[in-house]
């Protein structure tokens, strides 16, 4: 293979590696495999996402202190470091940095590749290793960039150092080998950088890098993150574009702002488009598939999109208002071409620390005929959170920390300092004609579980309430032939929450159906004549406290029931 190369300035790294992936991070699990010596700095500093910091004046037990990997002195061959990749991808090029190490810095470097689908790692003199950088010199405290022909399929490289010395970072650019489903109407994140999707693009990332929003997990803090500078010009919005991983049928997104707390955007948006280009050109149009939002601090938000049924996409670009900090975003879809089974493949959702006991899989399924060959109108079930169902109400529960509760929301201690009060977060409202006599109180639903077979719900009717909002309060449960202890010890755990708006017919419009699924320590207050369905428990009998307003004691319900001629049928998987 070739060992030809290039050296790049920095000034032109963007035009170099702007849209390459970091193969090498320890975000995406890069590790250290072995090393020849680390005397005086650990080897696993290379791989570090942030840059490396100063550590001037500081000692320890060996010497002064690095951050990086710094070696022994008179090594008469050379010293190496071998590294795992985060994934097997194609490499062109490196950063290779010397921040900090002054008259200990490697004079010379190499790097050296290996292509192996064995389990066990390599040794360092094992025959298949061949070169891909030919020795190069460095220099002190200063990044040194390299473009190398590109070499596919590599899972370790190997980086040598002549003969010893010191390196604060050591990146590994290029493109991941996808990893995707083997069935193609799987639902998966195509934005992923497992799945080969790509940043390719950001207006500004001045405190974070937009490379950072693909990555696995949800990070450790606010620096392996997205983060624009504060701006100060009225409607100002920063954005980022990605490249999926694959042409994809797109079904829902998650924003999550884990970390950002006092910076997160005050709203977003996403829209989609198809390009032949790694960057969209100024003449292709983007198609909105999630309207402006707000978002809330340090949560996950999941969101239902919108303009996607039966069209393939290639490029979603986030637009931020007005800045501000995102950790991750996924995008949810199957492949472009295939066809979604007669029972569609679930979605995985993610309990947060505010919204547990939702590691659950479910699909909500609106068909227009029992026919197999008829259209399927396909609604994700995504977890409550208050963003996503502000258009129909609100949400009513605590939060473990503070700063995540939405903004505006007012906290003070309570009870001598053993609890904390989250002051009227849903309004008691009623619109009831004057003289009506209405009064506001409590009340109690007992509700059983929803009949479920084969993993299936039927529900064919939806309900809205004219003139007051409606509150539903999870109380637990109680089960005949249990003592009470127990039951109050195993209440059920999940509901679900289906909404919709009201369409020009006055009756519910089905394309805006929305679909929820809501833990035991969350209720609801439905906005003032939304359609819903009755309450609808998934795994056992629960009670909720129902806060309405009506006319005497309910023989007059404002309610109002239509039947919907769609039938629809929701599928229940892992519950």
């Amino acid at each position: 293979m070739s060992n030809s190369y290039e050296a790049i300035p920095l000034q032109e790294f963007s035009s170099y590696f702007s849209a390459a992936t970091e193969l090498s991070s320890v975000a995406l699990g890069g590790k250290i495999v072995s090393v020849s010596d680390e005397f005086f700095a650990k080897a696993f500093n290379l791989l570090l996402v942030e840059p490396a910091p100063s550590l001037k004046g500081q000692f320890g037990p060996n010497g002064a202190l690095f951050s990086g990997w710094e070696s022994r002195r008179h090594n008469p061959t050379y010293d190496w470091c071998i590294i795992k990749l985060g994934t097997a991808g194609t490499i062109f090029g490196f950063d290779i940095d010397t921040a900090h190490f002054n008259g200990n810095e490697a004079p010379e470097v190499s790097v050296e590749a290996l292509i192996t689908s064995a389990s066990e790692d390599p040794k360092h003199d094992d025959a298949k290793w061949f070169e891909i950088l030919p020795k190069v010199p460095l220099g002190p405290s200063a990044r040194h960039l390299f473009t190398i022909a590109e070499t596919s399929g590599v899972k370790y490289v190997k980086l040598n150092m002549y003969p010893d010395g010191g390196i604060a970072r050591f990146r590994v650019y290029g493109h991941v080998s996808p990893i995707h489903p083997s069935d193609p109407s799987e639902i998966f994140d195509l934005a992923h950088v497992f799945a080969g999707g790509c940043v390719v693009f950001t207006s500004d990332q001045h405190f974070g890098v937009g490379s950072n929003l693909i990555l696995p997990g949800r990070g450790k803090d606010m620096g392996d993150g997205w983060e624009t500078k504060r701006s100060r010009q009225k409607g100002h919005k920063d954005w980022v574009v990605i490249k999926l991983g694959a042409a994809g049928l797109l079904s829902t997104a998650e924003i999550d702002t884990a970390h950002f707390k006092g910076n997160f955007p005050e709203s977003c948006e996403l829209d989609a488009t198809t390009s032949t280009h790694d960057v969209p050109t100024d003449q292709e149009s983007w198609t909105p598939i999630l309207s402006r939002v707000k978002l809330g601090p340090h949560r996950q938000h999941f969101f239902q999109l919108e303009n996607v049924e039966g069209v393939s996409y290639t490029h979603v670009r986030l637009t931020i208002h007005p800045d501000g900090g995102i950790k991750r975003i996924r995008v949810n879809g199957r492949r472009a071409g295939s066809q979604l089974p007669n029972v569609t493949t679930s979605t995985v959702v993610t309990a947060t620390d505010d919204i547990p006991d939702q590691d659950v899989k479910h699909d909500l399924v609106f068909s227009k005929s029992e026919a197999a060959t008829e259209p399927e109108i396909f609604i994700p079930v995504l977890p409550l959170t208050p963003e996503a169902f502000s258009p129909f109400g609100q949400v009513v529960q605590a939060y473990g920390d503070h700063t995540a509760a939405p903004r505006g929301t007012k906290i003070t201690p309570a009870n001598q300092g053993t609890a904390s009060k989250f002051h009227k977060l849903a309004l008691i409202e009623s619109s009831y004609p004057p003289e009506s006599g209405e009064t506001t109180g409590l009340s109690v639903y007992r509700c059983e579980p929803v009949n479920v077979l084969d993993g299936e719900v039927r529900l064919n009717m939806l309900e809205r309430h004219p003139f007051t909002k409606q509150g539903f309060i999870p109380m637990g449960g109680r089960y005949a032939g249990i003592p009470e202890a127990e039951a109050l010890n195993n209440p059920g755990k999940a509901y679900l929450v289906v909404v919709a708006k009201t369409g020009q017919d006055d009756k519910p419009d089905l394309s805006t159906l929305r679909a929820f699924i809501a833990s035991a320590a969350q209720g609801i207050m439905y906005n003032t004549a939304v359609w819903h369905q009755p309450m609808t428990v998934l795994d056992r009998p629960m009670d909720f406290t129902c806060v309405e307003t009506q006319i005497g004691n309910g023989e007059k319900a404002d309610c109002e029931i239509v039947e919907v001629e769609t039938i629809i049928k929701m599928k229940l998987l892992g519950l």
